[in-house]
């Protein structure tokens, strides 16, 4: 009697974290054809993309394949020769899956670089080896502080132009470290590279022999992230309420939104702001099934044991560990709008987490040089692209952290109530 063959369960396959990473420096310095190198690199192009970025170095009579074109997609971008939108572009490596955000170099694309580094995990500044470093690196640095960013690495590029000379790179090192060191960086990585040439992009160079650090893409690949998530703070700001319109379904009510901060697990107390009532989670549903615990930045919908009067914009967190219930806040805002500046005594719409209330202007405490961090206490407004303290009264509470301790409940935009746009991204720095 033949024996029946058995096969083995396949693995089951490793579910890969994401890293999510903003590209800043100024103008020239290489930032689009180092994310072009990443991509080539990692053999994440098809075909018809290579081809068309060929056809197009041709056409501009490049003597080489410029991998910039890949991520400056606006025609406007490609016929200047510079980055104006912040491009986004996805690729994976067998350890881990990648967002880039390509954000523009000029000055006046200050508003940029915010909006694509407020999510990122980690910040890529690069200088051009020739220059050193320039007014926009230590822009950029600070505003990586600034957004509480876990971790920097700076690239000095074009380093095949000063022949791989180990002094041009610690100058610059050790000037960007003292620099550094008046900001918030925990995290800071230095690594000497040719973007153009693909030297310590995704394999450690022959040319530099004195550099004993990991590659660019190594570096990235091992990058520790998990611990840079708040797994304390319980904070689920309620998005939606569900109640199916179903004969079938008759009692269930669950709250869905994503998880801000911390873990929430069926059988917690939790606490419902503003209204301050208590309760217990009953479960935890996902699109695929009930789940045991939720963490960031998962989205759920959580059910309570008690039916209790919650609405979008509530949340729902740890009875002894609760935002800031709060009317008056004091925050860091990054002013966007070109065509009217924020002063004392003007009105917006704020939006913070699922919240949306009006606020008004009520102080100006200070214009920050980022330059020189030096304080102007008096100045009358802020301007595009400039940052300052400012004091903000809202209509109705909002259920603010402070931005170091929570990037999500800490952080809000400004909206214009007359055309909508969004002028301001605020940190919040108190809450009272």
């Amino acid at each position: 009697m033949s024996q029946a063959v058995v096969e083995p369960e396949a693995a089951p396959a490793r579910q890969m974290d994401l890293l999510r990473f903003a590209t800043a420096g100024s103008v020239d310095d290489g930032k689009s054809t180092l994310i072009g190198r990443l991509l080539f690199d990692t053999k994440s192009l098809f075909s018809d993309q290579l081809e068309a970025v060929e056809a197009v170095s041709a056409a501009r009579g490049d003597e080489y394949t410029n991998l910039a074109l890949l991520t400056d997609g606006l025609r406007a971008e490609r016929e200047q020769g510079i980055t104006i939108d912040v491009a986004y572009r996805y690729f994976a490596t067998p350890r881990r899956k990648f967002i880039i955000a390509d954000t523009p170099g000029h000055i006046q694309y200050t508003r940029n670089m915010v909006t694509g580094a407020s999510t990122a995990d980690l910040a890529l500044i690069l200088v051009d080896a020739r220059k050193g470093l320039v007014e926009q690196s230590r822009r950029h640095a600070f505003l990586t502080s600034l957004l509480r960013v876990p971790h920097l690495v700076l690239c000095v590029n074009k380093m095949d132009l000063v022949g791989w000379d180990k002094a041009v790179y610690d100058k610059i090192a050790d000037e960007f470290t003292s620099f550094a060191a008046k900001l918030d960086i925990t995290d800071l990585t230095i690594i000497p590279v040719s973007a153009l040439e693909g030297d310590n992009i995704a394999t450690r160079s022959e040319k530099s022999p004195w550099y004993e650090g990991p590659s660019l893409l190594h570096h990235l690949e091992h990058v520790h992230i998990a611990s840079d998530r708040n797994l304390v703070d319980v904070r689920f700001p309620v998005q939606y309420v569900i109640r199916p319109q179903s004969t079938t379904v008759t009692d269930y009510r669950g709250y869905a939104g994503q998880v801000a901060s911390g873990v929430l697990k069926p059988g917690d107390d939790v606490l419902v702001l503003p209204s301050g009532l208590t309760s217990k989670i009953a479960a935890i549903d996902t699109a695929d099934g009930p789940v045991d615990e939720a963490f960031p930045p998962m989205s759920v919908t959580v059910r309570l044991t008690d039916e209790i009067d919650i609405s979008r914009g509530d949340m729902i967190c740890r009875p002894h560990n609760a935002p800031a219930v709060a009317q008056d806040v004091e925050a860091m805002i990054c002013w966007m709008d070109e065509t009217a500046p924020l002063r004392v005594g003007t009105k917006y719409t704020i939006k913070h987490t699922t919240r949306t209330a009006r606020a008004v202007v009520r102080g100006l405490q200070y214009r920050l040089d980022v330059n020189t961090l030096h304080r102007d206490e008096g100045a009358p407004e802020l301007g595009l692209n400039e940052i300052g303290r400012v004091r903000l009264r809202t209509t109705i509470p909002l259920l603010a952290d402070e931005y170091r301790r929570n990037r999500t409940t800490g952080g809000f935009i400004l909206i214009d109530e007359s055309t909508n746009r969004t002028v301001g991204a605020g940190m919040i720095i108190e809450a009272s």
